[in-house]
């Protein structure tokens, strides 16, 4: 449980996350946007820990939505939070999907605000790039490393019945090139973000108050940097001068895990 707390929501938010590593570790970037906001806002909240073949059960289990639908079937997948109603005669709310999930949270507790007035369009433009751009390139590097770290039984449930490997590690030349395209979407997002530095403080995307865009931002760094802190993070920690040390180091307080 968090020790944030509120006198004015003294109820605990529970949060439903995918372990890594042999122990329960937070991990997975779009998990980690809504562990940022619940820390940032100072929620009370625990986490709930679930391997990959045991989401779906569970989500059904307490009524979530489901996140997308696949061959006409629903598809179940994380982040979902599970708010309980402050009314004991209302139902909880429970929600899925990180972008929702942070619109719920700034609506229910517009305290300490993520998404500063006026800056919601444009957020949610950069979270989006971040997600389906910037990140884009990473994937053929760090997909093949989580899957190594993840526990045993999560292995064997991506592996499928087969036993087949999901995303083969690149090696060689291949590795390389796929080096350089994540380094192009990096350094043209440290263009972009150096816009600030006249008017700003020149880590952050909106000037000087961290806000939803720098936790959807840092939520990838902590991917890079807990799942190949001695490869991946080593190097990009130094690119652009530092900036993504910088960011981390902004970020930091509000990287606790319930």
């Amino acid at each position: 449980m968090s020790r944030h707390g509120s006198s004015r929501h003294p109820h605990t938010i529970t949060l439903y996350d995918v372990p890594g590593h042999s122990s329960p570790q937070a991990w997975i970037p779009n998990i980690w946007r809504v562990r940022f906001i619940l820390n940032y806002k100072r929620l009370r909240y625990q986490t709930v820990w679930l391997e990959f073949q045991d989401v779906e059960r569970e989500l059904r289990k307490i009524g979530a939505p489901h996140s997308a639908v696949r061959d006409g079937r629903p598809v179940y997948t994380l982040p979902v939070i599970l708010d309980p109603s402050r009314h004991p005669q209302h139902p909880p709310q429970i929600v899925s999907n990180a972008n929702t999930i942070a619109e719920y949270l700034e609506s229910a507790y517009p305290a300490r605000p993520v998404f500063p007035e006026g800056s919601r369009a444009m957020q949610t433009l950069f979270v989006h790039f971040i997600q389906e751009v910037f990140s884009k390139p990473l994937l053929p590097i760090m997909v093949p490393v989580s899957h190594m770290q993840l526990p045993d039984r999560s292995q064997a449930h991506l592996r499928g019945p087969y036993g087949s490997v999901p995303v083969q590690t690149l090696v060689g030349p291949q590795r390389e090139q796929a080096w350089m395209a994540v380094k192009e979407q990096f350094d043209f997002l440290a263009m972009i973000m150096d816009k600030n530095c006249g008017d700003g403080d020149g880590v952050v995307s909106m000037g000087h108050d961290v806000t939803y865009a720098d936790f959807a931002l840092c939520a990838v760094l902590i991917w890079i940097e807990r799942m190949s802190a001695q490869d991946v993070w080593a190097r990009v920690r130094t690119w652009n001068g530092g900036r993504w040390n910088r960011l981390w180091d902004r970020c930091r307080e509000y990287m606790d895990e319930y």
